[in-house]
């Protein structure tokens, strides 16, 4: 965990602490989590999530979630009831803490009607081409609009024309007037109010403008009563016009605290990226499993306290840095490995005739459900003369590091018994393997021998008169490059083809045939899935693959151990 701290806290908890110690709020802790619907929450904001509601449950706090919905042409209701449900799933709850910024919005006219009367904004009639121009760059300093010097009561009087529509998108916006020579681009006469004839997903057609979000956003912390206003760093040039807002409109200030946002390799966490993978037929929707969203994970298979305590691992910090997803593979293997039971199936099968097994004779093996914690016991899983093995599990003319099924070579069934490959059946035309023909030692039932005999390979199989159809997707990361944004290429220039395969059939064990959607489960030396959500149903069984067994991360600590 990333601290700031030798006392192991980090340096937003050190502040509260600080402000606790001085009664700067009277001892209170109250935090927001105030996301735009204006898409699907991803694992970014996870880590705001934890953080705001883990600080107020820390500090016997509230924490409020808030929608910032200020733009309607972005924001939609699917998009707030997914953020409702993810924050829910995460295992947080805001009580009847459950706010908008379209609840402020009569409060946030009066404010600006009230910054207009004080002479600290003004109707500025330039287009948006002409305001960019007038603002100025990093280098040069802005300067003031033509409109800028308008009277208190002329610019009332545009204002309250703008509110009753009587003015086309475009052709007029409320700016503050503070000063166009600020070496803070933020503060030089940015916008308050434009006009937007767009009905509101909760107001509908009652306003046709609407507050810019810096305007609503350091309101409406205020409205709430807010302590802490915990946000990214990319707006700590926005603190300064936060406070003058409520300077100069005298009203409660809170106190804004900016941390480093999380990014993670192989990953893009821009919700407009993210978008247009969507809305280009690049991935199957928000929630598609290869994708960074909560729902997306969840889908996956990622359980909600495997995201929480990756958040924890990663801790807060002042400065931006990349997080190796390889750590968050990590923290899901951590958790499966020890909840989740231990299966058999096979996605790329090829048949095993064991032709010293009597034809019509079946039997039932123990197995493990979970090494890991015994609670779980056993299973029976059926065998018979026929199986399904994984076709990689055989080679006819195998190299030397190679330790499975090939001719002449004996190996161990899980939990079954020895076979040795006596025959090779292939198709004339193709060359395929068909079939491979086998016989087994009935002495080794269970899996070892009496004789004291060791064979170097184990393999996993499925009984193919007992075996459930099913369809598994076989998910890796969606970008071959570890920063896809990085440099001027395109970022879908780096799409991984193979971010998903689809293996069909998949056969499976019969303990699956009624598996629950979102149940969690290992294949045994594949990886660890999970039973899809949306395409699952009583008829037709589809897998996800959460993450294969191998762990890349557990490998980087052990090197750094040595």
């Amino acid at each position: 965990m990333s601290n700031d701290s030798a006392q192991g806290k980090d340096f937003i908890r050190l502040i509260v602490d600080a402000d606790n110690e001085s009664g700067k709020y009277g001892g209170r802790v109250h935090t927001r989590f105030p996301p735009e619907p204006n898409g699907y929450l991803h694992i970014g904001h996870a880590k705001s999530i934890c953080l705001n509601f883990g600080l107020a449950e820390e500090y016997k706090g509230l924490c409020n979630l808030r929608f910032d919905d200020t733009n309607p042409s972005k924001e939609e209701t699917e998009y707030v009831e997914s953020i409702i449900e993810d924050v829910h799933w995460l295992g947080f709850d805001w009580g009847d803490r459950l706010f908008y910024a379209s609840d402020y919005f009569d409060q946030l006219h009066e404010y600006a009607t009230h910054l207009i009367r004080e002479g600290k904004a003004y109707v500025d009639s330039l287009s948006a081409d002409e305001i960019r121009k007038y603002r100025g760059t990093l280098t040069e300093t802005g300067k003031n609009s033509p409109y800028r010097d308008r009277t208190v009561e002329e610019n009332l009087e545009l204002f309250e024309k703008m509110r009753s529509g009587e003015f086309k998108d475009g052709a007029h916006v409320l700016r503050a007037k503070i000063d166009m020579a600020s070496p803070n681009l933020n503060m030089r006469d940015p916008a308050i109010y434009r006009i937007k004839h767009e009905d509101h997903h909760r107001t509908g057609a009652k306003w046709c403008i609407y507050p810019m979000y810096d305007f609503a956003h350091g309101q409406s912390d205020s409205i709430e009563g807010i302590t802490h206003s915990v946000c990214t760093l990319e707006f700590e040039d926005h603190r300064p016009l936060y406070d003058w807002f409520l300077i100069e409109l005298g009203i409660y200030r809170s106190q804004q605290i900016e941390f480093a946002r999380l990014n993670l390799s192989y990953t893009v966490l821009s919700k407009r990226k993210l978008l247009e993978l969507v809305e280009e037929g690049i991935v199957s929707g928000w929630d598609d499993p290869r994708m960074p969203t909560i729902s997306g994970l969840r889908r996956r298979g990622f359980p909600p306290e495997v995201i929480r305590r990756f958040c924890e691992r990663i801790g807060v910090a002042k400065r931006d840095s990349i997080v190796e997803i390889a750590l968050l593979e990590h923290t899901v293997r951590e958790e499966l490995n020890r909840t989740a039971p231990r299966v058999m199936a096979v996605i790329d099968p090829v048949k095993v005739v064991i032709l010293n097994y009597p034809e019509g004779q079946g039997e039932e093996l123990d197995a493990i459900n979970n090494p890991e914690d015994p609670a779980m016991g056993t299973r029976k899983v059926p065998f018979s003369r026929v199986l399904y093995i994984e076709r990689d599990d055989f080679r006819e003319d195998p190299h030397r590091k190679f330790f499975r099924l090939a001719p002449g070579r004996e190996v161990r069934l899980r939990y079954a018994y020895f076979i040795t490959c006596v025959d090779v059946v292939k198709d004339p035309e193709t060359g395929e393997v068909l079939e491979l023909h086998c016989e087994y030692d009935p002495a080794t039932r269970g899996g070892d021998s009496p004789d004291g005999r060791k064979v170097r390979g184990t393999l996993h199989w499925v009984s193919a008169d007992h075996a459930v159809r099913a369809e598994a997707r076989l998910y890796d990361r969606l970008f071959l490059k570890p920063n896809p944004t990085e440099g001027k290429e395109d970022f879908r220039d780096f799409i991984n083809p193979d971010s998903l395969r689809v293996s069909d059939p998949c056969w499976v064990e019969p303990s699956l045939k009624d598996a629950e959607p979102g149940s969690r489960i290992q294949f045994e030396r594949l990886g660890y899935f999970c039973v899809d959500s949306v395409d699952s149903a009583p008829d037709r069984l589809v897998f996800n693959r959460t993450v294969p067994l191998r762990d890349s991360w557990a490998k980087i600590e052990r090197q750094m151990k040595k």
